[in-house]
């Protein structure tokens, strides 16, 4: 592959679904494109994998954005992957539970309100119009959302703290942060595709998503190539003119997508010296998400499980989220949990949002964090689960790290904070051409919904510039 006719027109770093997005776009419009991944699968967060004889979701384990005109389904059609995969929905979808009551959130929002509304009646207009913002939104109150925290959002419209709380409580679980310090647009966005329209879920496994996806890659004349990461960007004269693998290969192209850590890929895959002053303050200025501790349970067949197969579990045992997210960074186990019984699969996944510590720390305190984990899980869901488990392990923000290379194991990418919302140089840098980002890196977005959709809009920069310069 070192050879200069062995030339590609884009390489993308990482078989991200951002990075299979793009390339799927790219590869389907006739581009010659490669993917280099550094793990043996596809998927990055979005794996499945086989232990003890289960079968577990790595990290994603659902996803939002399928309705009729969302991103996702939109993406799956125009790639042909819809008719390869079977796309079930789950409702409810969420169900919050708190010390003194439970909501829940299903696929037609009438339904989440009708329920809502009957738990707090006073709130029923309030209610109403807030749901309503999301699935109709107020263009000047879609223009505030850059200058707001989702806070502000709700204080806008609800009155009652605890439900506040509640409602913004699996925010914080997909997100990281609580609505203090949440962005407005991306508590919306977060909102609308993971509660609003989500609880979606492929048939088999959130592998089947980047299977599916690298399957279409490589029918539209893509080349994926597994175990092989990338060690250097090659640039000359500020314009990217190729790549260097980790087994010395040298692949030159006229464009590079990064679909990894954007810390790793200005201060390690570039030369660090490319870069701008004020790139280079902002990057070390900005803060990267949570990370997460996931459990995963193996659950004998014998067993009689309370929860439904398909249904994110959320236990809020504290309505202060500011201090729920800053227990996540004091090892404290008391505070934000989701519990999810996987379909199809006598398993439970569960996990909490936690800082990052090093390597050595998780070595020492995996297990004990395992057992505690499990206890928490029985005190508050699942009576008796140690004694229904045959199969138990966890990954922890090292594992994360280590499987993704995301800087810190952070589970979201940069932390959705109103002062790191939409950063233009972290999706189409000004110092180097050619050179584009892809993922939850961006600041443009999180989860599948928001990785999709910014492999979608790279893919329609790239093309729109490419055939005008074929024409």
């Amino acid at each position: 592959m070192s050879k200069a006719s062995d030339a590609y027109d884009v390489v993308i770093i990482g078989a991200g679904i951002g990075g299979l997005v793009c390339g799927c776009y790219l590869a389907k419009a006739g581009m010659k494109v490669l993917i280099a991944e550094q793990h043996f699968k596809p998927g990055g967060y979005c794996t499945s994998f086989t232990r003890g004889g289960f079968t577990f979701d790595a990290a994603a384990h659902s996803f939002g954005g399928y309705r009729e005109g969302g991103i996702v389904r939109k993406v799956f059609a125009e790639l042909a992957v819809e008719s390869k995969i079977r796309i079930n929905r789950f409702s409810p979808s969420d169900i919050i539970t708190t010390p003194d009551f439970a909501i829940q959130l299903h696929d037609r929002w009438e339904d989440s309100v009708y329920g809502i509304s009957s738990l707090f009646p006073d709130e029923r207009k309030n209610i109403r119009r807030f749901f309503e913002y999301f699935v109709h939104p107020d263009p000047l109150y879609s223009a505030r959302l850059r200058k707001w925290t989702f806070q502000q959002l709700l204080d806008h419209f609800i009155q009652d703290e605890k439900l506040k709380a509640a409602l913004a409580y699996p925010l914080y679980g997909n997100g990281g942060l609580p609505p203090s310090l949440m962005s407005a647009f991306i508590g919306a966005e977060i909102f609308t595709e993971f509660l609003l329209d989500g609880g979606y879920y492929p048939e088999g496994g959130m592998q089947k998503i980047p299977d599916c996806l690298s399957q279409q890659f490589r029918e539209f004349g893509g080349e994926l190539l597994l175990s092989q990461s990338v060690n250097k960007i090659i640039a000359e004269d500020g314009k990217v003119t190729g790549v260097v693998l980790e087994n010395g290969g040298v692949i030159p192209c006229q464009c590079v997508i990064s679909n990894c850590d954007a810390r790793q890929t200005f201060l390690s895959l570039l030369d660090s010296k490319m870069l701008c002053d004020n790139v280079l303050q902002r990057l070390n200025e900005m803060e990267p998400s949570l990370s997460m501790f996931i459990l995963y349970c193996g659950i004998g067949q014998d067993a009689s499980m309370p929860l439904h197969e398909g249904i994110n579990y959320w236990y809020l045992q504290n309505y202060d989220l500011n201090a729920i997210y800053r227990n996540a960074h004091n090892e404290n186990f008391d505070h934000a949990v989701m519990v999810r019984v996987t379909p199809q699969s006598k398993n439970i996944l569960a996990f909490q949002n936690v800082a990052f510590h090093d390597q050595t720390f998780w070595q020492n305190n995996k297990d004990m964090w395992i057992e505690r984990f499990i206890e928490n899980v029985e005190n508050i869901a699942i009576p008796g689960l140690s004694q229904m488990t045959t199969f138990k392990d966890a990954a922890t923000p090292s594992t994360l790290y280590r499987y993704t290379r995301n800087y810190q194991g952070a589970a979201y990418g940069w932390a959705s904070l109103l002062s790191q919302f939409a950063e233009p140089e972290f999706k189409r840098p000004s110092f180097v051409k050619n050179l584009f980002l892809v993922g939850h890196w961006t600041t443009f977005g999180v989860g599948i919904a928001g990785v999709v959709y910014s492999g979608y809009s790279v893919a329609d920069l790239l093309l729109k510039k490419w055939k005008k310069a074929y024409n």
